[in-house]
């Protein structure tokens, strides 16, 4: 599970930023993870209360925003939910570009 190691990076930019911003106190960080992304939101979750412990967001919550995966076929263009379909549902071809869902950012810091 490397979603620890992610976790802690993530607390220490946040750490970071809030100290070259003045913030003493956030209520809320809100990370925004897609479908398709190199970690699990499950296992963020869950490794969230570790990965603060003893830090300025000790005693936040975590809002975890989901981002669809979605593709654009190739062949007709057509836009469609990757996770639901491995090829274009609208002509079934296999070539794609992802358009969305590889996100893992930081996508608001709530200060109290």
């Amino acid at each position: 599970m490397h979603e620890l190691g992610v976790m802690i990076h993530v607390v220490q930019t946040v750490e970071r930023f809030a100290q070259q911003n003045g913030v003493t106190q956030i209520d809320t960080l809100v990370l925004q993870i897609g479908e398709a992304a190199s970690v699990v939101p499950q296992f963020i979750q869950a490794c969230y209360p570790a990965a603060v412990d003893g830090t300025l967001l000790q005693n936040t919550r975590l809002k975890i925003e989901i981002t669809p995966a979605n593709a654009l076929c190739q062949g007709c263009r057509k836009v469609y939910h990757l996770p639901e379909h491995r090829v274009c549902p609208q002509c079934g071809a296999p070539e794609r570009e992802i358009l969305s869902g590889r996100e893992f950012m930081i996508k608001e810091i709530v200060a109290c």
